[in-house]
């Protein structure tokens, strides 16, 4: 890391993340504007598109090499008023909250209450989407059943493929003029809607070419002022970069980055997807340029390497847009979930690890930045050089990279119906979640509190906590002779809120397809152009409604101690269990030791308790999988909690598993927090019953001691640890290297860690930045010493 990028490392890391009206406003102005009123709503966004990058403000930090922001400065954070607008109280939250606050200006405000507030009041699609959910839903959304992501941010949890290293938007504008030029209008029913999203399509390739010709002529501009002789052949051969690219394809390792750097920015102002875009296996896109430059002799090692940098501090100037209404209080995190690939298999199935992939490695170490997140995928064909390097990185504490299990990712594809080819050039994004990149649109739809559902079973369908009947009537407590009747009263409650997820989620597709468009993202995508269809609308080659389960260790758990302590021990009947649950065990600590010390657990590979995980798996697959959703494609499940298994545990009593009311409930398909106490190798058997493969995603969090893996022979350990997972198709395994001991004093003592990251779910974060809640869960997980 030389001196420029130790600088500009460090304003990325002290720059202060704020919320910008600027996107808000022009979005605003044109939405007023006669001309927004004349057209078709594709048409409408592609113009909005335009005006948002022919008048946002062009931002060249000094010294920097990769140009952009998605702000008028680094984290400046845009917000997004045609998905929903931010109240006067979210900006003072934000502004006063004391962990992971945004800044918000006294301009902003007045912006948001004279302007921007008013238009928007009652037209956001969020809006559009409560108005269209029924009173169940309503329902089950307020208890706490499920959550919805696109409430607050749009579709678009997808990756760039291959294509957009290889092709300009001038080519791409070609493409769309020649499906233009096939329509039929005579035999085609839908070929003016075609016409319409292809127009869009083609007005966004010109906006994209127009932010890159205004950040060409303002370095022109700097290079004619600037005195120092290297930075002005700097700020000239940029310019000449950003007249190139993204326009043709790019054809050097610096127009490479940069042209992928102007599509991000893309996608990321044209909409708010949050969690997902991603250059995808970057490894793979630049082996290429560096075999080109770098090893033809046309670039440095040196000059490559601080190129990546340089990269790697863009991904960091951008914090995840905040939330609004209650969960303004409550999220927790500046992280935009941009996840990128390493290793893996080529489209012929051979070793995909390349030059690349240890160079960026070598990043991620130096770096130690928390954007963008990183990964490898770990196929039977990589090299056990490639994991142990990774984990050479991962004992350091940070988090990173993730590792995958290439092969399970592409049986899930090629399952899934992926050409063999494209399972290939697939991965995971966000935190776990898997997709052909490039040709899907996967689409993460929420959270299901699969625990909070037996919680509304033993109260016949009423939930305790909002007074409401919300479930069905499926039996008290007195009706459950055996443990079978519970469990099928559970499943049909499972079946009865899967059925109102899913009904909502069909209606907020077709409200995202009809309103909010987004040809920019479509034309990144393979067949949205040769279909003249939108990526909202079905237009991807692939496409697939996610629903994520949370709570599989904490419910196996509930289950079990059920099932062992009242219909097989009967050592207490199932209504007394459920009184001292009403009364969060206060009185009943002998029972309460019982259901946690000496109760069956999930995670210790222990067949009485995970054959309740693989029943709970097979409900939540059976609710779920393969049905059909508006965008021609289906709904599928993974299982994966982000932070979400906290507040699905506030929203909850206290539970037969031993847990105390509103405490957070495991994470992932990982056991409960202390509940594994065989050590890691029991845990990564118990989580391997489950069928993977039937998933777009499972995560597993591990913890381990640094001192574990303080040497070659620790390291040896994990590596053999993860690829014996992998041989039973575990999808994914994290790891936390970090003390216990250290977590707690940096509890009581934050200003002596304000560099700690911790792994917390699918993404790596400050433990400090975190919630109380959080950091108590990550504390109680079991940090492992041995095997």
């Amino acid at each position: 890391m030389n001196q420029r990028i130790k600088i500009l490392r460090e304003q990325s890391l002290n720059a202060i993340n704020c919320i910008s009206h600027e996107r808000a406003l022009l979005m605003t102005e044109f939405y007023k504007s006669d001309e927004a009123q004349k057209v078709s709503v594709p048409v409408q966004r592609a113009m909005s598109f335009q005006y948002i990058f022919a008048n946002k403000t062009i931002c060249i930090n000094e010294n920097e090499l990769i140009l952009g922001e998605r702000g008028p400065a680094p984290k400046a954070c845009p917000t997004y008023p045609e998905i929903c607008i931010h109240s006067l109280e979210d900006l003072q939250i934000l502004n006063d909250r004391t962990k992971v606050s945004f800044k918000v200006e006294t301009e902003t405000r007045k912006v948001y209450k004279d302007t921007i507030i008013p238009f928007w009041s009652g037209k956001t699609n969020r809006d559009r989407l409560m108005d269209n959910m029924n009173e169940e839903w309503k329902h089950a959304y307020q208890a706490g059943i499920f959550t919805e992501f696109q409430e607050q941010r749009a579709p678009g949890h997808t990756v760039l493929g291959k294509k957009m290293f290889q092709k300009g938007f001038l080519e791409v504008k070609k493409e769309i003029e020649a499906a233009i030029q096939s329509l039929d209008f005579f035999n085609d029913t839908k070929a003016y809607e075609k016409q319409e999203e292809l127009k869009a399509m083609d007005l966004v390739c010109d906006g994209i070419i127009l932010f890159a010709e205004r950040h060409a002529v303002e370095l022109e501009r700097l290079a004619r002022e600037e005195k120092d002789s290297v930075r002005k052949a700097e700020l000239e051969k940029m310019a000449k970069i950003c007249r190139r690219v993204p326009a043709h394809a790019p054809e050097t390792f610096h127009e490479a980055l940069q042209h992928y750097w102007f599509i991000h920015l893309g996608v990321i102002t044209e909409l708010n997807p949050w969690d997902s875009f991603n250059p995808g296996r970057l490894d793979q896109h630049l082996q290429p340029f560096y075999e080109k430059e770098v090893l033809g002799g046309t670039l440095s090692q040196e000059a490559m390497y601080e190129l990546l940098q340089a990269f790697w501090i863009k991904f960091n100037n951008h914090p995840a847009p905040p939330k609004m209404g209650v969960t303004a209080k409550e999220s927790n995190t500046y992280t935009d979930f941009c996840l990128i690939n390493m290793g893996g298999v080529k489209e012929d199935g051979s070793d995909a690890v390349n030059d690349m992939s240890y160079i960026l490695l070598d990043v991620i170490e130096e770096m130690r930045l928390l954007q963008p997140s990183s990964m490898v995928q770990l196929s039977k064909k990589n090299p056990d050089r490639f994991i142990k390097r990774a984990l050479k990185i991962v004992k350091t504490g940070f988090g990173q990279p993730s590792i995958f299990n290439t092969d399970a990712i592409v049986q899930e594809l090629l399952r899934q119906g992926k050409s063999i080819e494209d399972a290939r050039n697939g991965g995971c994004s966000g935190c776990v979640e898997t997709g052909a990149f490039g040709t899907e649109s996967y689409t993460l739809t929420g959270y299901f509190n699969l625990a909070k559902i037996l919680e509304i079973t033993l109260n016949n369908g009423f939930d305790p906590r909002t007074k409401q009947q919300i479930g069905l009537h499926t039996g008290t407590i007195a009706d459950f002779a055996s443990y079978e009747d519970l469990f099928a009263a559970w499943q049909k409650q499972v079946q009865y809120f899967a059925d109102i997820k899913i009904r909502g989620n069909n209606v907020i597709e077709s409200l995202y397809a009809n309103y909010l468009p987004v040809p920019f993202l479509s034309v990144l995508v393979e067949d949205c152009i040769s279909k003249g269809q939108d990526y909202n609308a079905g237009g991807a080659r692939y496409n697939t409604s996610y629903i994520q389960g949370v709570g599989l260790g904490s419910l196996s758990d509930m289950f079990a101690a059920i099932k062992y302590q009242v219909y097989d021990q009967k050592y207490i009947s199932l209504e007394e269990l459920k009184y001292a649950m009403d009364q969060n065990f206060e009185g009943y600590d002998e029972l309460r030791a019982k259901l946690v010390y000496n109760t069956p657990k999930y995670g210790n590979d222990d067949d009485y308790a995970d054959q309740e995980a693989l029943a709970i798996f097979e409900t939540f697959y059976a609710a779920i999988n393969a049905r059909p959703s508006s965008k021609g494609g289906v709904f599928r499940i993974n299982m994966l909690p982000t932070t979400c298994h906290v507040y699905f545990g506030n929203v909850m009593g206290a539970s037969a598993d031993g847990r105390l009311a509103e405490k957070p409930l495991s994470e992932g398909i990982s056991p409960f927090q202390g509940a594994d106490t065989k050590g890691p190798t029991a845990v990564v058997k118990s989580a391997s019953k489950m069928d993977h493969l039937r998933t777009g995603g499972t995560l597993l969090n591990q913890k381990f001691s640094p001192s574990f893996m303080n040497n070659d022979a620790g390291i040896t350990q994990v590596m053999n640890l993860v690829r014996s997972y992998f041989r039973m198709d575990g999808h994914h395994i994290q790891f936390n290297v970090v003390s216990t001991d250290t977590l707690k004093d940096a509890q009581k003592h934050p200003e002596n860690y304000k560099d700690l990251i911790v792994r917390v779910a699918g993404y790596s974060d400050y433990f400090n930045d975190l919630g109380e809640d959080l950091q108590n869960e990550i504390i109680e997980r079991n940090e492992h010493e041995s095997f």
